[in-house]
C-alpha cells in the first residue's frame, strides 16, 4: 500500500511540474521563477541549421574551407552540417545532397558547386522551400540563374581570372627565348575553370616568346594530371612551362616531370596547398595562388546566418588573392 501511495505522489508531482511549465510559458513577465530552466529546454529549436556543400575533402583546399566555416559556426552558435561529394566531378552526388538537405528542412545552404549549371535546378527547388542559398568558390551561371528565376544568391570568391593571370605571368616573365607551354584546365564549363584559363591565356599572350601548344582538362585531379601531362609531353617533349588551374593538377604534373627527369620545366599552380608550398621550396614548382578558402567558408556561413534573419547580403564579394613564391615562403 505504501508503494502505491509513493507512486501516486510521484505522478502527482510530475503533473504539477508540467503545469508549472505551461504556466511559465504563458507568463513571460516572471523571469525569476525557478522553473525558467525548464522553459528553455527546447531553445535548440531556434538554432539555425546551415549546411555547407563542397566538392570533396580529398582536396586540402576544401579542408581549409571547412575550417573557416567551423570558425563561423563557433562564433554564431549555429548547427553546421558539412556535406561533400566523393570527387570534384561528383556532380550528381552534390545534387542528391541538396535534395536531402531540402527534405531535412535546413535553413540555409552554402554551396561550392562542382558545376556552374547542373546544380541550379535543385537549388531553385531549395529556394522555393524557403532555404537561403549562398554561392562560394565556383560561380553559378548568372544567365541560367535568371532564366530559372533564382534571385538573392550572394556570391563569395576571388577574381579567378586575375589570380590565374598573376600565376601564369610569374613564369611567363622568366621565359626569354622561344618556348612551348601547356595549360591544364579544371572541369570545362565550370566558371572558375574557364576564368583561370582565360587569365593564363592573357598572361602567356603578353610574351611573344611563348607558344601555347596544348590545353587539356585534368578535372582538378592529381592522377588525371599525371597522365594528361605524360601524353602532352609525348607529343611535345620540349615544353618549357605549364600553368595548372589548381595545385592538385600541378602536383600531378610535377610527379610526371620528376619521373621523367624534366627539372627545368616551369610550373604554376593555384590554391596554395601545403604540398605545393613544399614543391616551391624544393624548386620543382615556381608559384601558386592563395585564394583564402577559409575566408570563403567563414563568410559563406556568416552571410547565410544573416539571410536567415532576413538581412540582404552583397550580391558579390571578392577576396584578394595572394601570390605565393619561394621568396614569400622563405
Amino acid at each position: 500500500m505504501k508503494r502505491i501511495l509513493v507512486c501516486v505522489l510521484i505522478l502527482f508531482s510530475l503533473i504539477l511540474t508540467g503545469c508549472g511549465q505551461k504556466i511559465q510559458n504563458e507568463n513571460p513577465d516572471n523571469p525569476d521563477n525557478d522553473s525558467q530552466q525548464i522553459v528553455n529546454i527546447d531553445d535548440d529549436k531556434d538554432i539555425p541549421d546551415i549546411a555547407i556543400v563542397m566538392k570533396t575533402l580529398t582536396n586540402p583546399f576544401f579542408i581549409e574551407m571547412e575550417k573557416g566555416a567551423r570558425l563561423a559556426q563557433n562564433e554564431l552558435g549555429v548547427n553546421l552540417i558539412v556535406k561533400t561529394g566523393a570527387k570534384e566531378t561528383s556532380i550528381e552526388q552534390q545534387i542528391g545532397i541538396v535534395e536531402e538537405l531540402i527534405n531535412s528542412k535546413v535553413d540555409a545552404i552554402v554551396i561550392a558547386p562542382g558545376s556552374s549549371t547542373d546544380l541550379i535546378p535543385v537549388l531553385q527547388k531549395a529556394q522555393k522551400a524557403n532555404i537561403s542559398i549562398v554561392n562560394i568558390d565556383n560561380r553559378l551561371d548568372p544567365n541560367f540563374l535568371r532564366k530559372m528565376n533564382l534571385t538573392d544568391i550572394p556570391f563569395i570568391s576571388v577574381n579567378n581570372e586575375d589570380g590565374a593571370y598573376k600565376s601564369a605571368k610569374y613564369i611567363a616573365d622568366q621565359i626569354n627565348k622561344p618556348t612551348k607551354v601547356a595549360i591544364l584546365e579544371g572541369i570545362r564549363g565550370a566558371d572558375n575553370s574557364e576564368q583561370r584559363k582565360k587569365g593564363a591565356l592573357k598572361a602567356f599572350a603578353e610574351n611573344p616568346n611563348i607558344q601555347i601548344v596544348a590545353m587539356e582538362s585534368a578535372n582538378w585531379k592529381i592522377d588525371d594530371a599525371f597522365f594528361i601531362t605524360s601524353s602532352i609531353f609525348a607529343k611535345y617533349p620540349d615544353i618549357g612551362g605549364i600553368f595548372c588551374a589548381n595545385d592538385m593538377m600541378a602536383l600531378g604534373a610535377i610527379q610526371y616531370l620528376d619521373k621523367s627527369n624534366r627539372s627545368k620545366v616551369l610550373v604554376a599552380g593555384f590554391d596554395d596547398l601545403r604540398e605545393a608550398e613544399k614543391a616551391i621550396s624544393k624548386g620543382s614548382m615556381q608559384v601558386t595562388i592563395n585564394q583564402h578558402a577559409d575566408i570563403q567558408g567563414y563568410r559563406g556561413v556568416h552571410y547565410a546566418y544573416e539571410m536567415i534573419k532576413g538581412k540582404k547580403q552583397p550580391s558579390e564579394t571578392f577576396i584578394d588573392v595572394k601570390l605565393v613564391t619561394k621568396a614569400t615562403i622563405d
